[in-house]
């Protein structure tokens, strides 16, 4: 009888089973390590542990993107079809080359180098151990030679340590000594907001390395309307707009603005007693997209590693864009504008995140990621979004990834998060930062990277 795999997933883990009336036959193992469910399943790993460690969303976007390009050299390395990166992103070499007279199989290698690079880059290391654990005891069952499996993780480690070194020339590390942002008491200017007036995340943000992008302000946007409140100015005008909406909400907004919110840490406070709920970040919410998408066109597995890594690389320098515009204007959020001038009372339907308002982060990084996704599998491309529920929101369609990345930004003005001008101009440049991803990032030596996932779908 042909030996029979399937996958199951448990939050966080994977597990490989073989139906009981089965026996091994050679080359099982082949089948079982490139099956794109392995991938998936350890990129939804990396996320789970993300949201357990609270990791901020610029932050997170680094977690993302390191463990996916050292899985997509590796596998670089056995398709011809595939570009490695190095040369292209910068600062990245040439990853070693596997030796030619040792056995092993690459895509474990790939699933090795992930899970190694992932682990460097977070928290929880144990969860991370024991996730990877049970996933090779499973694959231990399968016929996988010894000699396979020892060295292709020899090889995968060798890949993750390169990536590493890498990464850590990215001024990550200096910048975790550098000083906290200073208030300015001016008006206009960002203050902490309610409940818990955090201090402003990631303020060097900017200088960290950028991937595709030449530099951090590559894509400047407009400048954000000028603070005042006089009834004639733009400013008091779109301020007037967030408080409105909110005050004005329908069902439809409202179900949209709780969709997107992916904020890692809503705190929640009842008299003296707090506490905090736990969810996926902006850029981890694309990564499930991304998952969504590369099911439904079949991909195999090296195309569902590079799209993991093309939209991984986007959403990085998306952040960084983004992230050097909002510590350049230092705009106020419209909750401090309106507390102090309007009303003070009013609440944003949505918790407020810590730090400064222009330009939007959904807005840059949505459309960044659909930029990409859009390339790949082309538009129109239909799909049920469903990577809220297990935070207990419904499921929502859309017709393309720019239609879910529109929507992604529009819904910040809808949550009184942020101005119109904010979510327009944001747009605008996550579409030129995807847009640059596309033009300059090559990762198949056919320039036309789609043509095979949108053969697939079709």
């Amino acid at each position: 009888m042909r030996k029979q795999f399937f996958f199951a997933i448990v939050p966080g883990m994977v597990l490989l089973m073989c139906s009981t009336a089965c026996k091994k036959t050679e080359g099982d193992y082949k089948a079982v390590l490139q099956d794109p469910e392995l991938y998936h399943a350890s990129v939804k790993q990396l996320t789970d542990i993300i949201v357990h460690d609270i990791f901020s969303p610029p932050v997170a976007s680094r977690i993302y993107v390191y463990p996916n390009i050292a899985a997509f050299e590796v596998l670089a390395q056995q398709y011809p079809e595939y570009v490695s990166l190095a040369g292209q992103v910068n600062g990245l070499n040439p990853v070693p080359r596997p030796e030619k007279d040792k056995p092993l199989d690459l895509h474990l290698s790939a699933i090795h180098a992930f899970l190694t690079v992932g682990k460097a880059l977070i928290f929880s290391e144990e969860t991370m151990d024991e996730y990877r654990e049970q996933l090779y005891s499973r694959i231990r069952k399968t016929d996988i030679p010894d000699a396979v499996f020892e060295q292709s993780l020899v090889y995968g480690e060798a890949v993750a340590a390169h990536i590493l070194k890498w990464a850590g020339e990215d001024n990550y590390k200096q910048t975790r000594s550098f000083p906290k942002y200073t208030i300015r008491p001016e008006a206009g200017f960002w203050k902490p907001t309610p409940p818990d007036y955090m201090e402003g995340i990631e303020p060097h943000w900017p200088k960290i390395r950028t991937l595709a992008l030449d530099s951090c302000n590559q894509f400047p946007p407009a400048s954000p309307h000028v603070f005042s409140m006089e009834k004639d100015s733009p400013f008091y005008e779109e301020t007037m707009e967030v408080y409105e909406m909110v005050n004005q909400l329908n069902e439809e907004r409202t179900e949209i603005a709780k969709f997107w919110d992916c904020n890692p840490y809503v705190s929640h406070h009842h008299g003296h007693a707090m506490f905090a709920a736990k969810k996926i970040t902006p850029g981890g919410h694309w990564m499930g997209i991304t998952s969504i998408a590369t099911r439904k066109a079949k991909a195999d597995m090296p195309a569902t590693v590079e799209a993991y890594a093309r939209v991984a690389i986007a959403l990085f320098d998306g952040f960084i864009s983004c992230w050097d515009e909002k510590w350049r204007s230092i705009v106020a959020r419209p909750e401090t504008v309106i507390n102090e001038y309007v009303d003070e009372d009013w609440v944003p339907l949505l918790q407020t995140p810590p730090f400064p308002e222009y330009t939007s982060g959904h807005s840059v990084i949505s459309n960044a990621a659909a930029a990409v996704l859009t390339d790949l599998f082309g538009s129109p491309f239909s799909f049920t979004d469903s990577t809220e529920v297990e935070y207990g929101l419904p499921v929502r369609s859309f017709d393309s990834f720019q239609a879910a990345g529109e929507e992604a930004a529009i819904s910040r003005l809808y949550a009184g998060i942020h101005y119109r001008r904010a979510v327009e101009e944001g747009t605008k440049q996550g579409k030129k930062v995807g847009e640059w991803v596309v033009g300059n990032v090559q990762t198949r030596q056919n320039a036309a990277i789609g043509v095979r996932q949108r053969e697939l779908v079709e």
